[in-house]
């Protein structure tokens, strides 16, 4: 996107005077001597409306991670990963709102270093819309909801990876410096106009930004953590399936409804034509990407394992959404099909490497956010020419570095002072029981 140009300057006269038509504005404004002004203020309206709307629809993905996460763990830990959803959210909400969103958007000391100062301040004024002739055309406090729901997206993506073995409050815990601090600096770095942006580094919606970096922040956690146990016992893989792939399935619906906000609402405008056909064409290559890749990872499953694999389409599907979002506008819909199918392909395998590579990942995350990611950011220049591979890899390469090493270090230190991973005792008898008092199973039941 080009969340990193907080104003874009934009010629929306042609919009809004089409839609002041649908609204019966014409007859009034004949009686104004200032019909620009009103113009501005309903392009701004419309703006911030569509901003608002679509920061609603990323919201709703979180209930899609929470029904995911929840299908494709044991019954005996649904409890304590929806209280992990919800808990992360708000977190998100409360620290982005208290620091994060200042350190992102805010001002710096140079193009590395950001600013530290807290707090919303007051949104745009009318006098200040007006006077910037069109430059400024969206709420500020709608930039923060968009930008908030984004943060908890990044943060969902951990939940899942570190599932079924991790004590809820240390993940509460690095929840609040992820989303205050972690996250906002290397944001900071491409969309608050920082060094990656100042090297041509292209990330429209977030394939490195978002899912990316909580997928580092995932992986840092899962190699500290261990593997559930079980999972590998003598050499052997042991799947451990989901409890509920009908509510994973939901959830995975649930995503790509939510991935046309993502993306769609990344476009920052809509009330002008061009902007318009822009965000049609960037919900077509979103949903025709997610297709592309759940077909593609069924075709390669059935041909791999013989059988087909839902869980490996649903993770088809979202490594189609990854794929595709760092660059959802400049393609074609063919060509958005083949990104995203060539995401779905790279998940599958990237799935069982780590399988086999002993890195335990209940749910996918790690290869679904992070390898996919990687994939979508180095695909942007073959259809942007704009973009460059060498400015992608650097980005990649950057967002990993801080976010792993920070995660890493965070992690460690909460591992040695709070502990991160339940006792075998309770991983047995599952996280609800031991981190929610939940006592979900007769045979754990006491009088």
């Amino acid at each position: 996107m080009n969340m990193a140009m907080k104003l874009k300057p934009k010629t929306y006269w042609g919009g809004a005077i089409f839609l002041a038509v649908l609204a019966g504005a014409i007859p009034a404004m004949a009686e104004d001597t200032d019909v620009a002004a009103t113009l501005v203020n309903l392009a701004y309206s419309i703006d911030t409306f569509y901003f608002l709307v679509t920061g609603a629809l990323v919201m709703w993905m979180a209930a899609g991670f929470t029904m995911l996460e929840a299908g494709l763990v044991r019954s005996k830990n649904t409890v304590e990963i929806l209280t992990k959803n919800v808990g992360l959210y708000s977190i998100a909400c409360i620290m982005y709102m208290i620091v994060g969103y200042n350190i992102m958007y805010g001002d710096s000391l140079n193009s590395v270093i950001p600013g530290l100062s807290f707090f919303l301040g007051p949104d745009n004024s009318v006098d200040e819309v007006l006077a910037s002739g069109g430059d400024i055309y969206y709420s500020n406090l709608a930039d923060f909801f968009f930008q908030v729901v984004f943060v908890a997206t990044a943060m969902s993506i951990v939940s899942g990876a570190v599932a079924e073995r991790m004590k809820l409050f240390s993940f509460l815990l690095f929840a609040v410096i992820l989303t205050g601090f972690i996250y906002p600096v290397q944001g900071f770095w491409k969309w608050g106009g920082g060094f990656l942006d100042g090297l041509g580094f292209s990330d429209f919606a977030g394939s490195g930004v978002v899912h990316l970096c909580g997928a580092s922040a995932a992986i840092a956690g899962v190699l500290l953590l261990g593997p559930r146990k079980g999972k590998y016992v003598d050499g052997r893989i042991n799947a451990i399936p989901g409890a509920n792939l009908p509510l994973a399935t939901l959830g995975t619906l649930i995503l790509w409804l939510g991935w046309f906000g993502f993306n769609g609402g990344s476009e920052l405008i809509i009330s002008n034509i061009d902007e318009a056909n822009a965000v049609a064409i960037v919900f077509v290559n979103t949903n025709t990407a997610a297709a592309g890749g759940l077909v593609a990872a069924l075709l390669l499953a059935r041909a791999w394992f013989g059988k087909a694999d839902l869980t490996m389409a649903l993770n088809g599907a979202l490594a189609g959404l990854v794929a595709i979002t760092a660059e959802p506008l400049a393609p074609s819909p063919l060509v958005a099909t083949i990104i995203g199918a060539i995401g779905g392909l790279i998940v599958v395998v990237s799935i069982i490497f780590l399988d086999k590579a002993k890195i335990d990942d209940p749910v996918g995350a790690i290869s679904v956010h992070g390898v996919v990611g990687v994939w979508g950011l180095l695909a942007v220049p073959l259809s942007n020419p704009d973009a460059s591979f060498v400015a992608q890899i650097i980005g990649a390469v950057v967002i990993f570095g801080w976010v792993f090493g920070t995660s890493l270090v965070v992690w460690g230190i909460i591992k040695a002072t709070m502990g991160i991973r339940i006792s075998e005792e309770e991983e047995h008898e599952g996280c609800d029981i031991s981190e929610c008092g939940l006592e979900a199973y007769p045979e754990f039941t006491k009088d």
